[in-house]
Parts: C-alpha cells; structure tokens; sequence
C-alpha cells in the first residue's frame, strides 16, 4: 500500500479457483462502473461528500491531482490490480491517452448525500503536462513488463 495526498493505492487481494482469478470486492454504499473515453483530457473536480475507490478492469488511463500548484501524474491500467482511493476534498482529473476506452469500477463510500456541486468541472488553472502523463504511463508498462517477465528495464 502506499498513500499520496491523501489518496491510496493498494493492491486488490485475489484468489484462484482453477483457471479463474476471484478479486475481493471493496466495500461500498453504491458502485459504479465507468467508462473514459478514449483521447478524453478531463477538467478536475473535487467530492465533498464521497470517497471514490478506483479500479481498472480495461484499459488504462492516468489520475491527475492537483496540490500546491503541481500537478501528479498517477498511471492505473489493466494489468495492474490496484484499488485507487480518492477522499474527499482532492482535486483530481482523468486523462486517456489512448484510442480505446477505459472501464473502472468506482466503489463510493458516501459520508453524506450527494451534493450536485460535487460534480461540477472545475477549470484547469494550467495546462497538463501530457508528456509527463505518457512517461507515466510507459513507466507503469514496464514496471508491469518487469513484474510478469522478469525482464530487465532498458
């Protein structure tokens, strides 16, 4: 597990049973499934009343937050099983540099009922690095490639 700004990421617990992998479900009052277009480049917004807890099941796409003026690049795909948590009061965006959509599941932990202002974009003050977003991402792949091949990185 590690923790960034608050937010969370860690790796979701599984089990086999003969050729099927079980992924433990993350407690939740309402889940979502959710799907980011692919080449979308998302404003931010930020929840007041809910937690999102993130998980990708296809694709793969990159977790902006914004503190202190900088922005981070969080990359999330596929082939990495992590739940990312994103309490309330974070300022995050979504960025899919790919050309097919992204699918995540979003189990929300609602600590009061939903507000509309929770789901308003809020404009970005400074442009994306985007190459920063891909570098992210590549580095994700072979941190992955490392993971399942045993190769060395180049």
């Amino acid at each position: 597990m590690s923790k960034f700004r608050g937010i969370e990421i860690r790796r979701v617990e599984s089990s086999k049973g003969g050729m099927v992998e079980f992924f433990t479900a993350q407690a939740s009052h309402e889940t979502m499934l959710v799907q980011i277009p692919p080449n979308t480049i998302d404003d931010l917004f930020v929840h007041k009343t809910h937690t999102d807890q993130l998980l990708v099941v296809k694709g793969q796409f990159v977790l902006v937050t914004l503190l202190d003026k900088q922005y981070q690049y969080l990359p999330f795909s596929e082939d990495h099983s992590v739940v990312v948590t994103i309490p309330p009061g974070v300022l995050h965006g979504a960025i899919n540099l790919s050309s097919e959509p992204c699918v995540l599941v979003n189990a929300v932990l609602r600590h009061k009922p939903p507000q509309a202002r929770d789901y308003i974009p809020h404009k970005r003050p400074f442009p994306y690095d985007l190459e920063a977003a891909q570098a992210a991402l590549k580095n994700l792949e072979i941190a992955n490639q490392v993971k399942n091949y045993g190769a060395t990185p180049v």
